[in-house]
């Protein structure tokens, strides 16, 4: 199965981007291929199941049904009804997320189809290049500088973890993936860590491995839970820690920015403690471990010299 796929970082906030795509029915107003828009049988755009018909500038007629749609997630799913190319079991996904550090939005666009034998390659270029692609740079100058409509929430109220955080790294994902993977290797890219090493001598990509490490006094192990190359993340817990926590789980991850040459990296965390404690917990989580982190990465690694 082939996959097109683009990615890229716009100047305004998730709110302002999504209140933009989220219109089923608007590509029209954004994307410079599509002429004219409209949605079958009256139905509103946001209604799960609806077929969007349009039309290209050369005339084609091309249509979509939204198969998923999420207000929470800033994403959105849909397949071709009536092709735009000769491809089978197109799916494509568009997905949002915000950059938290300088709330921006990291923007990406897929699809998984099938191709022809004589076709290998061919539409994935152009549905990555001449139609996400495309999309994404005329869409930064349509909301550059936007602000959240008044009233709204980032994810609904409620972050997916107790910290969500995520920056940009100028430098591509398998280079970063590449610093970060290590994971007894955090020392060289935290200030606050010290005589980081994997129990037992045991490598450190080793799922359930542990990692022993002071940060500043406090002395902590935690355990490799997953390690993925192909998605770029890994998560661990924490087995041994003075903090006031349980149950402790935590990793980042790093997605491509196609259109710069970067990476979009997201580190997550979750854990039971009191109220009162999660008031310095889950500040000094997010801005002292996981993007002070990121940038020391930025720093040491990837900033231009």
């Amino acid at each position: 199965m082939a996959r097109a796929y683009a990615s890229t970082i716009l100047d305004a906030p998730v709110e302002a981007v999504w209140s933009v795509i989220r219109d089923f029915n608007g590509l029209s107003s954004w994307h410079p291929a599509i002429a004219r828009s409209e949605i079958e049988d009256g139905l509103d755009a946001d209604v799960v199941g609806c077929i969007r018909r349009f039309w290209l500038q050369d005339g084609a007629m091309v249509r979509e049904k939204l198969l998923s749609f999420s207000d929470r997630d800033y994403s959105f799913s849909y397949n071709f009804e009536t092709p735009a190319f000769p491809v089978e079991n197109y799916r494509a996904r568009v997905r949002l997320m915000p950059v938290t550090d300088t709330d921006r939005t990291f923007a990406e666009w897929e699809a998984a189809f099938d191709e022809a034998p004589e076709d290998k390659g061919k539409f994935v270029d152009i549905i990555s290049n001449g139609v996400f692609q495309s999309g994404w740079n005329a869409l930064k100058a349509a909301v550059a500088g936007r602000t959240a409509p008044s009233g709204a929430r980032r994810w609904s109220g409620f972050p997916p973890n107790k910290v969500w955080c995520s920056t940009v790294i100028d430098g591509p994902a398998d280079a970063v993936w590449n610093v970060i993977r290590d994971f007894a290797g955090m020392g060289g890219w935290h200030d606050e860590i010290t005589m980081m090493h994997m129990i037992g001598g045991v490598r450190s990509d080793k799922v359930s491995g542990t990692r022993d490490f002071y940060f500043g006094e406090g002395h902590l192990n935690e355990k490799l839970l997953h390690l993925d190359d192909a998605e770029r993340s890994f998560s661990y817990c924490i087995t041994k820690s003075d903090l006031p926590w349980m149950h402790y789980v935590s990793g980042p991850g790093l997605w491509p920015v196609t259109d710069g040459n970067q990476s979009f990296a997201v580190w997550t965390g979750d854990w039971i403690a009191s109220p009162q404690d999660d008031v310095t917990l889950i500040p000094n989580t997010e801005q002292n471990v996981y993007l002070k982190a990121f940038r020391t990465v930025k720093e040491r690694y990837f900033s231009i010299r």
